[in-house]
Parts: structure tokens; C-alpha cells; sequence
């Protein structure tokens, strides 16, 4: 929920509050400035992070605002036009893989957007024009219900979208939808219209901030926190806390028996359960396969059944093996003489059978050491070399197992801070 409201509902909430209040009083150039600097910071920090989606979404916010305007005596056909087109426009966008801003990547959305253009250009000629007096006194506009039911079907599609990936710009096209629609809504009243238009713009360049510290504080393949979050994290801690250091066990083995592909698949089981690790403890993915969990206000016995169960679930947890790698099999005439001389014999469906009962789910276990501070003024990077020992502890001694900071060296890691 935080990742889908923040910042773009939140953003928008607060415009909402800040129109019905009365206390946004700045004047319609002022908010027509301000869009247009929205549009185009975000159009120049798409370009610098290489985020064609986000540019080609202010793009079409931007022709969408213009073709309201420009056709003032004939706002209402221009407004039912860009209803539809718009969350078209930003369906394909979500649906779009992100390829930078090559000529390949973006021609085609300029071709089509051009098309939207003259498809609007030439219904609002051919409709009937609306006199002056009648359009300033319309406060708002009234969408027809196929307008409705393309905005509605467009935000329902984005935000299953946002649920399925959980990615800052699925959630960004969601809000600026909404705000577009509150833009159309009051496209009567230049001034409210503008408000929302400049807010549709500004969720959309906020995105790619969000993106940035997505990418920066969290980890790519396990979605988890990255070392970064976990030093920041470190810097907040107070005593009394404890740290625990997790690492799979003959990780190694997999990545060079298996592949890489299988390796990744690993990481992400061991991270998906690390993730639901009880107690208040927070997982973090600190490089390879090493990630580390704080306890913030817990100590060594208050967290040792929780390491424990976290421990078991892993064990237990299945992982099965792709079955039978298709590159190994002959392709072309090879593979077909393969079947004809093979064809109903009883030794090949043998084989074949064995091969598909090879894919035994295969085992993952891991190693964990834990430690906790001792007083006020412990030191992190202390605690985190006890529980470094204390994990090559649990592999010394036949992996699979959580260890403690040894209670022999108690006196000495007390006067170091550590428990």
C-alpha cells in the first residue's frame, strides 16, 4: 500500500485538499507556468535516467492539455476524443519495455501518437462549434459513458499492473490518470484544469525519482533492501539490537553445477522467506549470497527461535530443477534420424522416463550467526564481525544451523559492546 500511494495518491490527495480548501490562491499564469515546468523537468529527467516510457507519458499528458485548449469553442469534442486515446495511450506505455531512446525504440510511439493527432484534429473540425457564452459558463464537462468506462477500464488495468509488478511507473500512470481526469473533468475552468494537469505531470516526473531510489536502496533480483538501506539502517540503530548473518550453503555448487539461472532462483527463494522473517526483524541483501536481518531493540535470546523457524522453513521449502535442458537436444536432420531410429523402442522410453524423474526437487539449506550489543555505545561494525564468526562457526560445524556469539568470550565482547 505505501508503494502504491506514495507519492503519487498522496501527491494528489494534497492538491484536492489544497483546491477544496480554498487555500491554493496563486493566480492562472502562475499555475500555467508551473505546469510547463513540470512537463518539462520531467521530460528532462526521463532523458537523463533514459526513461522513454515516462517521457512518451508526459508527451501525450502534454498534446492531450494542448488539444483542450486549442479547440476552446469545442473543448467538449476534444475532451471525449482525449479520454479515450489517453488511458489507451498509457496502457501501451505500461505494457512497453523500457529500450532508452533510440530511433527503433521511439519512432513507433511517435507515428502513433501523430496519427492520434489528426484523428482528433479532424473530429473536432467536423463537429459543430460552441458559442463563447456557453462554454465560459460551464464550470465542468460532462463525459459521455464510453469516455467513462475508457478511464475507469484503463486505471482498473493499470492498477492490477502496479499489483503484479510493483514498479514506481505502473503506479505513477495510475495517479496521473486520475489527475488527467480531474484536469477533463474541470476543462470548463482554465484555472482548476491547470492545477491538475500540472499535478499529472508532476506524479509522473516524481516517478522517476522513486524509480532511482528504488534501484539504488533495494536490490534488483530479490526486490529485497541492498547493502545501501542496510548501512543507512546501521547509522539508526539504538542498544539493544541484534544482527544476523545469513548465508546459503554450497551456493557455489549450485551456480557452477546448474548455471547462473538456477543460482538466481535460489536467491530468490531464500529471499522470499527471508523476507517473512518473524520477530521484527528486517532482511537485507548485502552481495552474493550473504544477506543480514536486524533486530532493532531485541537481544540474542529474544531472536534465536525466530532465526531457528526462519532456519526450518528454508529446509523445508521445495525447489525443483527445469526439466531437460533444450539446447542439449540435436536440432535438424540429426534430431529427426535421432527419432526415427528410436522410434518404439523400449530402451529410449526408458531413458526418456528417467530423465523426466531426475528433476528431484533439490536442497537449500542455510548457515546463520547472530549477535547483539551490550551497551549504549556498541559498536556496529563490531557486532557484525561477532556474528561473521559466529556464522563460520555454523559451517565449521556441518552448516544448517544458527550459532551464537560464543558465551566463553563473553568478558571480552562485553568490553567491546557486543553480546
Amino acid at each position: 500500500m505505501k508503494s502504491l500511494l506514495v507519492p503519487g495518491g498522496v501527491l494528489l490527495l494534497g492538491v484536492m485538499l489544497l483546491v477544496y480548501s480554498g487555500w491554493l490562491t496563486l493566480a492562472l499564469p502562475a499555475l500555467s507556468f508551473l505546469y510547463y515546468c513540470a512537463l518539462a523537468g520531467g521530460m528532462l529527467l526521463a532523458w537523463r535516467f533514459h526513461s522513454s516510457r515516462i517521457f512518451l507519458s508526459l508527451v501525450v499528458l502534454f498534446l492531450a492539455e494542448q488539444a483542450t485548449g486549442f479547440f476552446g469553442d469545442k473543448v467538449a469534442v476534444a475532451a471525449q476524443a482525449v479520454a479515450v486515446l489517453v488511458p489507451l495511450d498509457f496502457v501501451l506505455i505500461a505494457l512497453m519495455h523500457e529500450r532508452g531512446f533510440s530511433s527503433e525504440s521511439m519512432t513507433p510511439g511517435a507515428i502513433f501518437l501523430f496519427m492520434q493527432c489528426v484523428v482528433v484534429t479532424v473530429l473536432c473540425s467536423a463537429a459543430p462549434a460552441v458559442s463563447s457564452r456557453v462554454h465560459h459558463a460551464a464550470a465542468v464537462i460532462s463525459l459521455p459513458g464510453f469516455a467513462i468506462f475508457m478511464l475507469a477500464a484503463g486505471g482498473i488495468f493499470l492498477l492490477i499492473r502496479f499489483l503484479i509488478t510493483c514498479k514506481p511507473v505502473e503506479s505513477a500512470l495510475l495517479w496521473s490518470l486520475g489527475a488527467f481526469f480531474l484536469s477533463l473533468h474541470f476543462a470548463g475552468t482554465a484555472r482548476l484544469s491547470t492545477v491538475y494537469a500540472a499535478t499529472a505531470a508532476c506524479i509522473l516526473a516524481t516517478s522517476i525519482i522513486e524509480n532511482s531510489y528504488l534501484l539504488a536502496y533495494h536490490d534488483e533480483l530479490t526486490t529485497l533492501p541492498s547493502r545501501r538501506a542496510f548501512n543507512d539502517a546501521l547509522m539508526r540503530l539504538q542498544a539493544p539490537y541484534s544482527i544476523a548473518v545469513v548465508d546459503i550453503d554450497h551456493f557455489k555448487k549450485f551456480n557452477d553445477t546448474y548455471g547462473h539461472d538456477t543460482g538466481d532462483q535460489v536467491l530468490r527463494l531464500v529471499a522470499s522467506n527471508l523476507a517473512r522473517v518473524t520477530g521484527g526483524g528486517q532482511a537485507y541483501r548485502c552481495g552474493g549470497e550473504e544477506f543480514n536481518i536486524l533486530f532493532p531493540g531485541k537481544t540474542t535470546p529474544e531472536v534465536v527461535e525466530h532465526l531457528e523457524k526462519l532456519r526450518r522453513t528454508i529446509e523445508s521449502s521445495e525447489f525443483h530443477m527445469r526439466s531437460g535442458d533444450r539446447r542439449q537436444a540435436p536440432r535438424g536432420p540429426e534430431r529427426r534420424n535421432g527419432r526415427t531410429r528410436s522410434r518404439g523402442g523400449k530402451g529410449y522410453a526408458i531413458r526418456q522416463l528417467a530423465q523426466e524423474k531426475a528433476t528431484a526437487p533439490l536442497s537449500v539449506t542455510v548457515s546463520i550467526g547472530v549477535a547483539t550489543s551490550a551497551r549504549q555505545n556498541s559498536d556496529t561494525e563490531l557486532v557484525l564481525k561477532a556474528a561473521d564468526k559466529a556464522l563460520y562457526r555454523a559451517k565449521e560445524n556441518g552448516r544448517n544451523r544458527v550459532e551464537t556469539a560464543l558465551p566463553v568470550r563473553r568478558g571480552r565482547m562485553k568490553a567491546a559492546g557486543i553480546a
